[in-house]
């Protein structure tokens, strides 16, 4: 399958990765291993040793965190990939003896991941979800793994049509088709906007938001897209009729990495402000527990069904009829078709 390879991608939470362990992750079909040295930065290599082919993750760390030693042979390679200990012989170093490495950055309490031209991994280009910054925010954290294509992932939230009837009692309403929508683009960047009003909340909301129960609002679900799977998902409702600012308003991460053509990392979150108070790290967690649940079982079954009945065939291929909600996420599908296929012709 084709991905977009100069852009930057979750390769997990900077808490999945700690001291002194290797972590290995398949990502974009190729397998990767993921550690921290003894000052605690992060670096990541293909998982492969390049004698025998055995995962380096089946190995440990050595000199301080700063090499990788194969548990097949011995063989040890530092942070740039390079063997720097041959236990065999005269202890001479083959010249290919050396390990692809990847840029890896953290930031937004993420391990971002740049898998394709080395020279043009530039940190500015990572999106920005300052939301997550831990110096700012407390930050629940939330992981699935789907069996299902990265974009299929991305269509589920930026088509938000579908919780009225996948998730009745939690996310959903009876009011969510007569909903306003709107997609506009800013450059790359794709929003996927809903605005429904007069609208009876489930009991579920109700109690997520902190909203007196049965009262009538006016709820928004906006979506920002960035390629190849980055959301922001900005939730909030406020009394019908009253403007934004006298709600409430959450903010809901949603990004996705292909492991495969058929499975997919998905990391989401919740965020508020340190304002707050520290409760709201609690608060977060539980939001987070709460949102997992739906997500879980009725988002993953749906989507991992769609992708067992569409196998190894192209969305385009299949003649999909469209609908309204369809808007975004089709405009998101032929952003990313484009800078894939810009990509492929410089390359």
């Amino acid at each position: 399958m084709p991905y977009l390879m100069n852009c930057w991608y979750v390769a997990a939470w900077a808490s999945e990765v700690s001291t002194g362990e290797l972590f290995p992750r398949t990502l974009l079909d190729q397998k990767v291993v993921i550690y921290r040295d003894n000052e605690g930065v992060a670096h990541a290599l293909l998982d492969r040793c390049p004698h025998r082919f055995v995962p380096l993750s089946s190995g440990s760390l050595c000199d301080g965190g700063r090499s990788i030693q194969c548990n097949y042979h011995g063989l040890q390679f530092n942070q740039s990939g390079q063997c720097v200990h041959n236990p065999h012989g005269d202890g001479k170093i083959p010249a290919a003896a050396r390990v692809k490495t990847f840029p890896l950055v953290e930031k937004h309490n993420c391990l971002w991941i740049w898998m394709g031209d080395q020279d043009k991994a530039d940190p500015a280009l990572i999106t920005d979800f300052s939301c997550m910054d831990r110096e700012h925010f407390y930050v629940g954290e939330g992981y699935l793994y789907a069996k299902a294509n990265y974009v299929l992932e991305s269509d589920n939230i930026l088509d938000l049509s579908h919780i009225e009837f996948l998730h009745p009692g939690t996310l959903g309403s009876d009011a969510v088709k007569d909903s306003v929508t709107e997609v506009k683009q800013d450059g790359d960047t794709v929003w996927s906007m809903r605005q429904t009003n007069n609208e009876i909340l489930p009991d579920f909301l109700y109690q997520a938001w902190g909203i007196e129960h049965g009262k009538r609002v006016d709820r928004w679900i906006d979506v920002r897209w960035d390629a190849p799977a980055n959301m922001l998902l900005i939730s909030g409702a406020t009394p019908t009729g009253q403007p934004r600012e006298n709600g409430i308003e959450t903010l809901i991460p949603h990004i996705f990495t292909p492991e495969t053509a058929h499975s997919t990392h998905y990391w989401f979150g919740m965020s508020f402000p340190k304002a707050i108070g520290p409760h709201a790290q609690q608060l977060a967690d539980e939001q987070v527990a709460n949102l997992s649940v739906p997500f879980e079982t009725e988002d993953l079954p749906m989507l991992e069904a769609q992708q067992d009945n569409m196998g190894d065939s192209d969305f385009w291929e299949n003649k999909p009829v469209l609908l309204i909600g369809d808007a975004g996420a089709i405009r998101a599908r032929r952003t990313l078709d484009k800078l894939i296929k810009a990509e492929n012709a410089a390359t």
